[in-house]
């Protein structure tokens, strides 16, 4: 009895882990006052860090419906990330530099 509830306990951990294994990092960078990416498809639950690889300070933010977020003001060489955790077109933008525009596409 205890070897089938192990089992039982092997597949719950299986299914939970690889739930785990298909959420996704990518990465976009800010250079010469722009997004490296333009448009970025990505799935459910992916996560998006974005580097500043300018010598100034950018502010990576969203007020889209599908994802709505601020990442402050950060850096050269500072990464800050956004897990995005429902489908839809997020439009991203940088609240110092106005010309800054990239779309996250994000689907099941």
């Amino acid at each position: 009895m205890k070897i089938r509830n192990f089992g039982h306990a092997l597949a719950i951990l299986a299914l939970a882990f690889a739930g785990l294994v298909y959420a996704a990092q990518h990465e976009v960078g800010q250079k010469n006052k722009a997004f490296t990416v333009k448009h970025l498809k990505i799935k459910v639950g992916d996560t998006v860090a974005f580097t500043n690889l300018d010598p100034f300070f950018h502010n990576v933010y969203s007020l889209s419906q599908a994802k709505t977020f601020d990442l402050g003001s950060y850096p050269k060489g500072e990464s800050k990330s956004v897990t995005f955790d429902k489908p839809g077109k997020v439009e991203v933008e940088c609240a110092i530099h106005p010309q800054m525009h990239m779309v996250v596409e994000v689907v099941e």
